[in-house]
């Protein structure tokens, strides 16, 4: 179970959230929406493919990324959300700062995905008081450089026991637990052999809570294909399902369509 905003969600299949990046420079899609008319008609797109979330971001947290202020993150964000209230999705907001959560939440927002699981000052008292879903999420370092020399001496063993002290965070704040997923952030301060290692991993992490997991067109994949960002279809939907298969309850991708289909095939298909 699932509680995010307006909709409790049963968690009883795998859950697609769309990706609506209100940005310049993300990493696949940057610059293609960020007019607020595009982004709410990609959003609308997405919607219509079969998202289940959007997830709309003002702030690009790929690797080398720079810092954004609170107001062009809002201007970015706040007539999209408005323009998608009533898409039939539930909406997401990817963002840090707790300022940008608060507005967001009074705007209509169904959920905060944090790649600093709610670390910044203010955070969690930002989203305790309200209903809304939320992500927590692990990350090594900072955008701007958490790709420069990210180490662990156990990956698997250091990312589950910071997710587990970040809802333990949360539950303390009163924050209750049918409202929390885990995200192991994947190429969030990892290298590859980290990515690998997690993904491998990831029925492990589904123990803390309901685990959304995020490889759509990432480096990762290139690494592993040799392929550019725009040609990585293929591997993404092979990795969003057999992350569904360790146990994922909510793929985050940028192409619903094809993730939805391939998930009725898998389970039309799959089933013994």
């Amino acid at each position: 179970m699932f509680r995010c905003g307006r909709t409790l969600f049963t968690l009883d299949r795998p859950l697609v959230m769309g990706i609506v990046n209100v940005t310049p420079d993300s990493f696949f899609d940057g610059g293609r929406f960020v007019s607020p008319q595009q982004a709410i008609e990609h959003g609308l797109s997405l919607c219509k493919a079969g998202a289940d979330i959007l997830d709309m971001g003002g702030e690009s947290t790929r690797p080398g990324a720079a810092a954004v202020s609170v107001q062009a993150e809002l201007d970015r964000l706040l007539p999209v959300l408005k323009g998608l209230r009533d898409c039939g999705a539930a909406l997401s907001v990817d963002t840090m700062k707790p300022e940008v959560m608060r507005a967001a939440l009074a705007a209509g927002a169904d959920m905060i995905n944090d790649v600093r699981a709610l670390q910044a000052p203010g955070a969690l008292e930002a989203v305790a008081n309200s209903d809304c879903g939320l992500c927590l999420m692990h990350m090594q370092g900072e955008p701007r450089d958490m790709q420069s020399l990210p180490r662990y001496r156990d990956v698997v063993a250091e990312v589950k026991q910071f997710l587990q002290a970040r809802v333990e965070a949360a539950l303390a704040a009163g924050i209750a637990r049918e409202r929390i997923l885990i995200d192991p952030g994947f190429g969030f301060g990892k290298t590859l052999e980290h990515n690998i290692a997690l993904f491998q991993s990831l029925g492990q992490f589904t123990q803390i809570a309901p685990l959304l997991a995020g490889v759509s067109r990432k480096s990762m994949l290139g690494l592993i294909t040799g392929r550019p960002v725009d040609g990585r279809l293929a591997a993404s939907i092979a990795a969003a399902l057999l992350a569904v298969g360790r146990g994922a309850a909510i793929l985050r991708v940028h192409d619903v369509g094809e993730t939805v289909d391939a998930l009725k095939i898998m389970n039309a298909l799959g089933a013994s």
